[in-house]
């Protein structure tokens, strides 16, 4: 209401499809042992569903103010390069005053606010690359560089781009954050074809991600293990492989219709099957809730989501704001998509979240 009240133009479908995620999610939240997650403010003492519902009408409430006070984005496309720069220093600054969990540094904490930079960068990112792709578009399509038979693209007008993706994805595999950094990568590919409509840079992009995904399993001990767990989670069933093991019996569970809303998740000696259920695993929880056709739906609900946004980037005024609208929509697909999988061991375990569902 107060958008159309504003005059500003907006998609019906976005909107309800991203609040109904936002809606199943409470219902999960509430549906777990409050303890799980404990914020205090002030005299209030807020539970996991209370911080969830906080966060959501926060995020919705911000949103519509952005919507209706913002009416240019010029700020965004010609300082690029600042919030490129501003995104890189706040990973690094991670290094010194994160909060370390698990043998990771991976968040910030300000005041009673906690987060992941990375979830900040992943938008900064899409920001950047869309300034500089359709900046660069024409000289990207046209131009190559001749090594031999082979046609790479043009080095001198890809390098700073390419320079800027490599930055942030070194910094995030330094952390060990390796969902970040795949998804990182594989928008950086969707957007350059996107932007170019040359499928010679994602069969270049494929190539290199084969290679430094086989160095990085013989150099990082993270990643093999994470590799090792999907390949066979039950040779160690209580240890590294419990949580992707209980995550395939809780889809087991469920079967086609599930056991039903707020009907699943029975504890294991008083505790929860899935220790990290709130946010890497609610898939799980809503597969054995609302089985298999509830999982579609909600997986359904992704895909409008990203379609909305594909939508949106070919009807905009310019280059920049449908790369921009691209990217943004291919960022919540992807990460959907890479949890999911991860979720199902279709592949491994990552350490993302589901948009719109997880906690926070």
């Amino acid at each position: 209401l107060v958008l159309i009240l504003s005059g500003r133009r907006m998609d019906q479908v976005l909107l309800p499809a991203t609040a109904m995620l936002g809606g199943i999610s409470l219902l999960l939240m509430e549906r777990l042992p409050q303890g799980q997650v404990v914020q205090t403010v002030g005299p209030w003492k807020l539970g996991l569903g209370d911080v969830q519902l906080a966060w959501l009408v926060l995020s919705f409430s911000l949103a519509t103010i952005l919507a209706v006070t913002v009416r240019s984005d010029r700020w965004l496309r010609l300082y690029k390069y600042t919030w490129a720069a501003a995104g890189v220093a706040l990973l690094l600054a991670t290094f010194v005053l994160g909060d370390e969990v698990n043998g990771q540094r991976l968040s910030l904490t300000l005041g009673p606010i906690s987060g992941q930079p990375s979830e900040l960068l992943k938008v900064i990112l899409v920001v950047f690359l869309a300034g500089y792709l359709s900046e660069y578009r024409p000289l990207l399509v046209e131009e190559s560089t001749k090594v031999g038979p082979i046609s790479l693209p043009p080095v001198p007008f890809l390098a700073p781009m390419a320079a800027m993706w490599a930055i942030a994805l070194g910094i995030v595999v330094v952390q060990r954050d390796l969902g970040a950094a795949l998804l990182f990568f594989t928008v950086f590919l969707f957007l350059l074809y996107v932007a170019t409509g040359r499928p010679g840079y994602v069969v270049v992009g494929i190539v290199l991600f084969l290679a430094g995904s086989f160095v990085l399993y013989h150099l990082v001990g993270t990643v093999q293990t994470r590799v090792d767990i999907w390949l066979d989670p039950f040779k160690d069933p209580q240890g590294t492989g419990y949580q992707v093991i209980q995550s395939l019996y809780a889809f087991a569970r469920g079967g086609l219709l599930g056991t039903g809303l707020g009907a699943g998740l029975p504890t294991i000696n008083g505790a929860l099957p899935i220790p990290e259920v709130h946010t890497d695993f609610p898939l799980a929880a809503l597969g054995e809730e609302l089985g298999l056709v509830g999982v579609m739906a909600i997986l359904g609900l992704f895909l409008v989501v990203v379609q909305r946004g594909l939508r949106i980037a070919a009807s905009a005024a310019d280059e920049f704001r449908a790369l921009l609208a691209a990217g943004l929509a291919l960022v919540i697909g992807t990460q959907a998509l890479i949890i999911a999988a991860g979720n199902l061991k279709l592949i491994p375990l990552t350490g993302i979240t589901l948009p719109f569902v997880s906690y926070g």
